[in-house]
């Protein structure tokens, strides 16, 4: 307003008044514009700079025969809620939840059975979708125990329950697309793979149905899903030696095969027990397309679910690690990494039989419910699972 009035002061004749009011309406436009672009600008510059996800990962989901007892509800229905609801508040941070679903759904007229040949009631995997899983592996040794059936309807169950999954498959088409998710402007691939079947043989001409590992599926599979344009790649393998506490060879040879192909963060089970973390750096090539400059591989994340009472096996892990990506240059950082111990518990409260996962770290003040003998295997397992967490990275949060 300062210019204007200054104006009016110095013109004596209407028709230089009205030339001022003129000016001025143009000159309050020329200010409202250049405010406009300035707010734009700092609009941009207040702008997210970075964007990330969060995942949370757990090791074999099983369903032995006295799970699915102490869960019944009815002769028809099933509850298994209560087992997850100590940790379900771990995932709630996490954009996506990932577990190996160690059984099928094969229906009740195929009998629900425990091992050596799984078959477990929908209501399993209604509870995992209520305790937070969106994703689930399916490749693994127990995924052909009843058979195409049990492949087909455990696939269908967990579209019903609106659950993803990889590594086995109702179709060539289906297996032959690589799974890619796409959340808060970062995308990735997810495969699976295990080392067999128990002995289980594929229908003819449908080996379609179950990823097994193989090095050239391995390696044409991830880099399939490079040239898709994701951030990085997710693999899921079920191998090793069970109830070994190191990785052997094998699994040493599998997993350097999917490094060299592109492989970033490596995910595995079956042994029943915690192995070692190890991280890796990434070629330099990779860092040319912004992709992560290090990964990882959790060579076994154990059991989180389990009737295996014996120290070591009625022990896993909740791993969470968190992706952020630079929007601008679209570089990708590991950041967060964290593992949480659980231990099952397996007896009464509140007078009902249950099987409940504990975070192992809490006391038994917490849990009330723990005898001192439960107290005290609950805190060895605490200590079992860091000192094997840890033994190949020190530095790895475990809490």
């Amino acid at each position: 307003m300062d210019q204007p009035s200054f104006l009016l002061k110095n013109f004596s004749s209407m028709t230089q008044y009205k030339n001022i009011l003129i000016f001025f309406p143009i000159s309050l436009f020329a200010f409202l514009n250049f405010s406009n672009q300035f707010d734009e600008k700092e609009v941009q510059t207040n702008a997210p700079k970075t964007t990330s996800i969060t995942i949370s990962v757990v090791g074999d989901l099983m369903c032995h025969s006295p799970q699915f007892e102490y869960a019944k509800v009815t002769a028809d229905s099933f509850d298994f809620t209560p087992t997850f609801s100590e940790i379900r508040k771990y995932f709630d941070s996490s954009d996506f939840v990932f577990g190996n679903l160690e059984t099928v759904t094969a229906g009740k007229e195929k009998s629900y059975t425990g091992y050596p040949y799984f078959n477990s009631p929908e209501d399993y995997i209604t509870s995992l979708k209520k305790a937070g899983f969106n994703f689930l592996f399916t490749s693994n040794n127990h995924c052909l125990d009843r058979g195409e059936i049990g492949v087909l309807r455990t696939l269908e169950k967990l579209k019903k329950n609106e659950i993803n999954s990889t590594g086995t498959f109702s179709s060539q088409k289906e297996r032959d697309s690589i799974t890619i998710i796409s959340a808060n402007g970062i995308r990735f691939a997810v495969v699976s793979y295990t080392y067999g079947m128990n002995g289980n043989y594929l229908p003819k001409r449908k080996n379609y149905l179950v990823n097994r590992i193989s090095d050239s599926l391995i390696v044409r599979d991830i880099q399939k899903a490079k040239s898709q344009d994701v951030d990085f790649v997710l693999v899921y393998f079920h191998f090793g030696e069970e109830y070994q506490h190191e990785p052997n060879r094998y699994q040493k040879s599998v997993v350097q095969i999917a490094i060299d192909a592109g492989a970033d963060i490596i995910l595995a089970s079956h042994p029943h027990v915690l192995q070692p973390v190890q991280f890796f750096r990434k070629d330099s090539s990779d860092k040319l397309k912004g992709k992560l400059d290090s990964g990882f591989v959790a060579y076994s994340l154990g059991n989180f679910i389990s009737n295996q009472r014996w120290r070591y096996s009625d022990v896993g892990v909740i791993l969470q690690f968190k992706i952020t990506k630079d929007i601008l240059s679209h570089d990708l950082h590991l950041e967060n990494i964290s593992f949480t111990p659980t231990w099952v518990f397996k007896g009464k409260i509140a007078g009902k039989n249950q099987f409940v996962i504990l975070p192992s770290s809490k006391s038994k003040t917490e849990y009330p419910f723990l005898s001192n003998q439960d107290s005290l295997k609950m805190s060895q397992s605490f200590q079992d699972s860091k000192h094997i967490l840890q033994k190949y990275s020190s530095s790895l949060q475990v809490k």
